[in-house]
């Protein structure tokens, strides 16, 4: 029988860093938020960004582009996990199973739902968008996939460098972005979609070990090295991916970024006192276990929420003012409310996928199955992020990376990687 909300949180040991599943829950729902924020879709269905609309709000990007804080978090929490269940394939279900379990449940429904849109010829306008850009936070859990699939090694040279092991992913972040702006080296840029964030995750496994000691140093040398790249270098200012920008800050990754994760890192360490005696509050820690346990399926489904309001809108004929109009202002409370109910309608009806199965996992399992099923994990769901759910019978393609990769490639790698992963770490 599976405990109630008040009940996981009464039964919470007091040695649990509360601070931290506070931090998960923040840094999820702020990129939430920033997404229903950022779309400006007009009255013809064409879906614009209001950054773009508005470049002077990129600056905003600064406090709001919180996914290093996700990270960050993730390092702490993978090298708890991996000391306490050091088998691979065991450690990849344990950490994986409330990931990939709503992950696929999202592909396989979605690419249903695209074929029968397709097969119906409804792909144009406002749904033929969507079925590109429901996929694109995919991408997010792609990189989780790689940093979870990489700690096991990364943890060992962390134990026996430290900060050493910090420094030299830094290093290569440096040396991919001068072989990039000055050498010109073609390709080399995809090298930090490693680089930097797993220097992020890095200082989780440091906060981990209680390693992390200067925080305000971290904050003040990262944001203080962000504006300076911006300010002298060919790095735009928004920490999120414009359209149309020949170099984007997120994808691939640069220096700039990485930047941008130490400030964030330092900020939320220097708020770790008043933030954990928020966190032991009864009521926000019944809230912070509850929002924790759907997290992942709310992120999944919160753009299909977003755009289905704006479908309505769109079916009922409601005034949809010019993005950025004082009109358009007055509206977002209400879009806003309409995309979180909508939201929590589709939580409750997948949020029981996010639950960990009834079978825990084996100590041993096969290691070379479970690196298997990962890696088609990772490349399908990054395929996915990257060509979407449309061209599921035309077979339209999308380079990921300098490899083309189809929809139906990257739904079958997706499921097949996770029913891999699922079989490697089960009791024999």
């Amino acid at each position: 029988m599976s405990l109630s909300v008040s009940e996981l949180a009464a039964r919470t040991p007091d040695t649990r860093d509360r601070y931290i599943d506070l931090l998960r829950v923040a840094s999820l729902a702020t990129v939430v938020l920033g997404h229903w924020l950022m779309a400006a879709v007009t009255a013809d269905g064409t879906v614009g960004n209001l950054l773009a609309v508005v470049p002077e709000l990129q600056v905003l990007t600064w406090g709001l582009q919180i996914m290093p804080v996700f990270f960050f978090v993730g390092g702490f929490s993978h090298a708890l996990s991996h000391r306490s269940r050091p088998g691979y394939a065991a450690f990849l279900r344990a950490r994986l199973q409330r990931l990939l379990r709503p992950t696929a449940v999202f592909i396989g429904v979605w690419t249903a739902a695209a074929l029968a849109v397709q097969l119906a010829g409804g792909d144009g306008g406002l749904t033929g968008t969507a079925l590109r850009l429901v996929a694109q936070p995919l991408w997010f859990i792609g990189i989780y996939l790689a940093m979870v699939a990489l700690t096991p090694p990364l943890l060992r040279l962390h134990e026996r460098y430290g900060w050493g092991a910090f420094a030299a992913l830094v290093a290569g972040a440096v040396a991919v972005d001068a072989l990039r702006f000055a050498a010109g080296v073609p390709y080399v840029e995809f090298l930090n979609f490693a680089f930097v964030w797993l220097a992020v995750h890095q200082l989780g496994f440091l906060r981990a070990d209680g390693r992390l000691r200067a925080p305000a140093v971290l904050a003040a040398g990262g944001l203080a090295g962000a504006a300076a790249l911006v300010a002298l270098g060919p790095y735009p200012l928004s920490m999120v991916g414009m359209p149309g920008e020949k170099v984007s800050n997120m994808a691939p990754p640069t220096l700039a970024l990485l930047c941008h994760g130490l400030w964030l890192v330092g900020a939320v360490e220097l708020l770790r006192g008043p933030g954990a005696r928020l966190a032991r509050r009864p009521a926000v820690w019944r809230a912070v276990v509850a929002a924790n346990g759907v997290a992942m399926t709310a992120f999944l489904w919160h753009l299909t929420a977003m755009l289905g309001v704006y479908g309505a809108m769109l079916a009922l004929g409601a005034p949809l003012p010019e993005p950025a109009s004082a009109a358009w202002w007055a509206q977002v409370p209400l879009r806003l409310a309409a995309a979180a109910a909508v939201t929590a309608l589709l939580v409750a009806a997948f949020r029981r996928f996010e639950r960990p199965g009834a079978r825990p996992a084996a100590a041993g399992g096969s290691s070379p199955v479970a690196a298997l099923g990962i890696t088609l994990c990772l490349l399908g769901v990054l395929g996915l992020s990257a060509v979407g759910f449309g061209g599921l019978l035309t077979g339209r393609s999308a380079l990921l990376i300098a490899v083309p990769v189809t929809a139906p490639a990257a739904v079958g790698m997706a499921l097949a990687g996770w029913l891999l992963v699922e079989r490697a770490g089960r009791r024999a």
